[in-house]
């Protein structure tokens, strides 16, 4: 099929059907911000118990609500034949990296092949995945094209657009952040850029190439992955220095041009993952991109910082690590999410362990036998401060704003400290109250 009778036969009444493979974090509202407009829209996923749930009501990522769910028009799937009902296919797979760094586009390549193995010419098919500049082309081209005997580019089309969303942000949500969006061809280009326009109030960018559209992704988070690291290389200079990290940071502010990042731990689906997309493409073209790497270094040593920290206090509250318990409060990655798949929070709670610290977690969002899994220590169903050394608050949770931490002073034993890793309390009060008190 020429591209001009693609175009001529534009649209068609197929076209009003929108199919997203795989219902995460990111499918899942997409699907539903479609589910909003003139679309008729099929969410497919390979997890029947995910969409048992879905199909009940229930929302798995809780970032779109029960209530939202039940009521919308989606029709969910794990039958990947529907997916030949749709003239968009858009999929939003993981795309994690391995423990060698190493990105894992396993997921890219076998919805590759389950749409080819469905899809019907002239269907537009859209990637969302978070990958390395020529992904598109070098691993989902191919995979459809081993199973559909179709030719990608005359038959069925491709595109590229970049999802950004933020879970746990309600102001940065799909219709509040402009898109970027590429196509295999202009005509391609132009009918994912209508696409998105009809669910992303801030408007569309068009790049000019699919693999601008993929590289501007990774790119966007090593940015703040570098900032973050000069914050938090600093924090830990200052530390040394003796000098508040704050104090600094804030007198410096006092520029107009002066960038506002703060110290901490760097966890996510983002920042710790996008940047070895481009040092693993850049190494394999001939350039090791030093600085990313480096930015990447400094966030990973913060965990273990962490804990050094609170070995400190132990030391200053003249307490022994092999018989102490430290809480650590909060385990998700960010505040206001449940999710510690890639929470930096693991590992401070490694680097305490090794060095014998019995360490005890509590999270309020965060499913305790789904913790206890993961990180392998005793999670607290109710929050109890007895007997505990110490308290890392290493994910600002807003419950923390409604304890009493005079109560807490109380509870503890005898001369606590707390490590407030984003310096969320005020350093005065919680030292008038006999805390140790330490912060990045």
């Amino acid at each position: 099929m020429s591209e001009a009778r693609f175009s001529e036969n534009r649209p068609s009444p197929k076209r009003r059907t929108i199919c997203v493979v795989g219902l995460g974090y990111v499918g899942l509202p997409l699907a539903y911000e479609f589910s909003r407009t003139s679309y008729n829209v099929i969410g497919y996923d390979i997890n029947p118990e995910k969409i048992d749930r879905l199909a009940s009501g229930f929302d798995v990522t809780g970032d779109v609500g029960d209530e939202a769910i039940e009521e919308c028009d989606i029709t969910f799937t794990d039958d990947p034949s529907a997916i030949s009902q749709a003239g968009f296919v858009l999929i939003t797979v993981p795309t994690p990296v391995t423990e060698l760094k190493i990105p894992d586009l396993t997921y890219v390549e076998q919805a590759g092949e389950t749409v080819g193995r469905h899809v019907e010419p002239e269907t537009i098919i859209v990637l969302e995945s978070t990958v390395y500049p020529g992904a598109t082309r070098e691993i989902l081209i191919p995979a459809i094209e081993r199973t559909s005997n179709l030719t990608v580019g005359e038959d069925v089309f491709v595109g590229y657009s970049p999802e950004r969303v933020v879970p746990g942000d309600t102001e940065h949500g799909i219709r509040d952040v402009m898109r970027i969006v590429s196509g295999q061809t202009d005509d391609v280009l132009e009918e994912v850029a209508a696409l998105y326009e009809t669910i992303v109030d801030a408007g569309v960018h068009r790049a000019s190439e699919i693999e601008i559209a993929e590289a501007a992704k990774c790119v966007e988070n090593i940015q703040r992955d570098i900032n973050i690291a000069l914050v938090n290389e600093l924090a830990i200079a200052c530390e040394h220095l003796e000098l508040d990290t704050r104090a600094v940071l804030e007198a410096a502010e006092t520029k107009w041009n002066f960038h506002k990042y703060r110290p901490g731990l760097v966890g996510g689906h983002c920042i710790p993952i996008d940047p070895f997309f481009i040092i693993t493409e850049a190494q394999r073209h001939g350039f090791t991109p030093k600085l990313i790497q480096q930015a990447r270094a400094v966030n990973e040593y913060v965990p273990k910082h962490v804990a050094e920290l609170s070995f400190r206090c132990m030391n200053e509250c003249e307490k022994v690590p092999r018989s102490s318990t430290v809480l650590v409060f909060g385990l998700s990655y960010k505040p206001g999410v449940a999710d510690i798949r890639t929470s930096a929070v693991s590992g401070t709670i490694h680097h305490l362990e090794s060095y014998g610290v019995d360490v005890i977690g509590f999270d309020p969002y965060v499913d305790r036998h789904v913790a206890e899994a993961e990180l392998e220590i005793e999670i607290q169903e109710t929050l109890s401060f007895d007997e505990i050394d110490g308290m890392i608050l290493a994910t600002p949770h807003d419950m923390i704003h409604s304890i009493d931490l005079r109560q807490v002073a109380s509870d503890m034993a005898v001369n606590p400290f707390i490590v407030d890793v984003d310096r969320v309390l005020d350093e005065r009060d919680v030292t008038n109250l006999g805390f140790n008190y330490r912060t990045l």
